[in-house]
């Protein structure tokens, strides 16, 4: 898994709208919120995206873009773009690259059977593209505004 310190990796996907976007140039002026979460329109990711949206505006003002990165397609995030009022972007990445990249591309055990999934993780990056905070294992409800708060916000 990518830890403080570590660059970005020099990628880019499709967004909700299928515009291939490369990490660096989605960044706010300090830096970005980048999550990834397992599924949209799933009840966990969909609390996490909501909640990132209503404090999207506050991210905005700290000089930060919210990004969010999963394995479903460009048709599944507009959807759920659309269905949740979600204005920030989503990245598609169907291929895995970036969830390979991050090392958030992992084994887990859910009712007894293991498989490979994203496991949900948030990275702080300033505005070169350098990791600053690392949040593994998130729990969905109040992570957005306990990021935030981590910020000054």
């Amino acid at each position: 898994m990518l830890t403080s310190g570590e660059n970005l990796p020099d990628l880019a996907a499709p967004d909700q709208t299928g515009q291939p976007r490369a990490l660096r140039e989605l960044l706010g002026e300090r830096g970005g919120i980048i999550y990834f979460y397992p599924k949209d329109n799933t009840p966990g990711c969909t609390l996490e995206a909501n909640d990132f949206q209503s404090l999207s505006g506050e991210f905005a003002r700290a000089g930060y873009a919210v990004i969010g990165i999963s394995r479903d397609s460009v048709k599944s995030h507009a959807g759920f773009c659309a269905k949740h009022g979600l204005q920030f972007t989503l990245l598609s990445d169907g291929e895995g690259a970036l969830c390979v990249a991050f090392g958030v591309w992992q084994e887990k055990t859910m009712c007894g059977k293991t498989s490979m999934g994203i496991v949900r993780t948030t990275f702080v990056v300033d505005a070169q593209g350098r990791v600053r905070r690392v949040y593994e294992n998130v729990k969905t409800k109040g992570h957005a505004a306990l990021v935030l708060a981590e910020l000054g916000g």
